[in-house]
């Protein structure tokens, strides 16, 4: 029978360096002293991690590990889908794992499959702590964020789009088309992508010379529920809105339920306009006017970004945005007299 192989602990202790270290010169990083990487290679070597003449990564696992708060949008899906096609073809199989949101601690990562087996770890709009950042270190992989709810530091790659210039665009549109009275429903108020959106609406506004109402400005959750409340509670305004930015189309489509209990119609009595272009927009009565971020490509772009780690090869820039582009359809009109 053969020997089992060392841990990567047991190496490390060898070596007179931190487990953290030696992850590095498994993966191939280039953050390591060339006296300590060639001493921890020959360890690595000599346990059969790597073949003789080798370097850099020893094994990978032709994994990469997905991360999402859930699958229960066409938001994920289409992030997913992104993910999956860039890795298939490069032959590397994708890992879904679930950290519903406020549960992305570090012991909450401590089961998940990426910690043991997977090349790189993908995380979607969650906040990257020191101690996860830390801990996936340890692991050896890499890490790429999508729509962080913040801004992780330089060393850790985020990717997203220009979510500021959507929430612009979305505004001036309505503004066009001749509304004043103009609400903004945003996702999660600690989350970066939401926050950029409202500050574009509020850019928008007073570029028009109009004062921004801070009664027309709502948060919800980017889902369903939370367009449908927050636009039933701007509709009960004293002075309702004649047109809505939702940040998200999942909670427009929230705000088309309360506008029909309300007994309006869209886009005569109440305008809308969304953020995403999901595939359910066209199908929708009417179809969706929204802003349109590429999220299969940003999933695309953030597997890229996690194999140019993997390969250590330089990334453009620590934070990439893919331009939003105004799709306009049937859901916005000018007010009635």
């Amino acid at each position: 029978m053969s020997q089992q192989r060392p841990t990567l602990a047991v190496i490390a202790a060898e070596a007179g360096v931190s487990q953290a270290t030696v992850s590095k010169v498994v993966n191939g990083r280039s953050d390591v002293a060339p006296s300590t990487r060639e001493r921890i290679e020959n360890l690595l070597r000599s346990h059969h991690y790597l073949s003789p003449g080798r370097q850099g990564r020893a094994r990978r696992s032709g994994l990469v590990d997905l991360i999402l708060g859930g699958l229960d949008s066409a938001w994920a899906v289409e992030i997913l889908r992104g993910v999956e096609a860039e890795c298939a073809q490069r032959n590397v199989g994708t890992v879904v794992s679930l950290v519903p949101p406020g549960e992305a601690t570090p012991s909450s990562w401590a089961a998940l499959p990426v910690l043991h087996h997977s090349d790189g770890v993908i995380l979607v709009t969650s906040a990257v702590t020191r101690a996860q950042r830390a801990q996936v270190e340890r692991a050896g992989v890499a890490l790429v964020v999508i729509d962080p709810i913040d801004l992780p530091d330089n060393g850790v790659p985020s990717i997203g789009a220009t979510n500021w210039a959507g929430g612009l665009s979305a505004t001036e549109h309505l503004l066009e088309r001749g509304h004043r009275r103009i609400a903004a429903i945003g996702g999660r108020r600690e989350m970066l992508c939401s926050q950029a959106r409202i500050d574009g609406y509020r850019a928008a506004l007073e570029r028009a010379g109009i004062e921004v109402d801070r009664d027309l400005i709502r948060f919800g959750d980017f889902q369903h529920e939370g367009g449908f409340r927050c636009a039933r509670e701007l509709l009960a305004l004293p002075d309702p809105p004649t047109a809505v930015f939702a940040g998200s189309d999942q909670q427009a489509m929230g705000v088309y339920e309360a506008a029909r209990r309300a007994g309006l119609s869209i886009p005569e009595d109440l305008s809308v306009v969304g953020f995403d272009d999901l595939p359910m927009c066209d199908w929708l009565s009417p179809p969706l006017t929204t802003v349109r971020q590429p999220l299969e490509e940003m999933g695309r772009l953030a597997a890229r970004a996690l194999f140019q780690l993997l390969e250590d090869q330089p990334l453009v820039s620590p934070r990439m945005e893919l331009s939003t582009e105004l799709k306009v359809r049937l859901s916005t009109a000018p007010p009635r007299s």
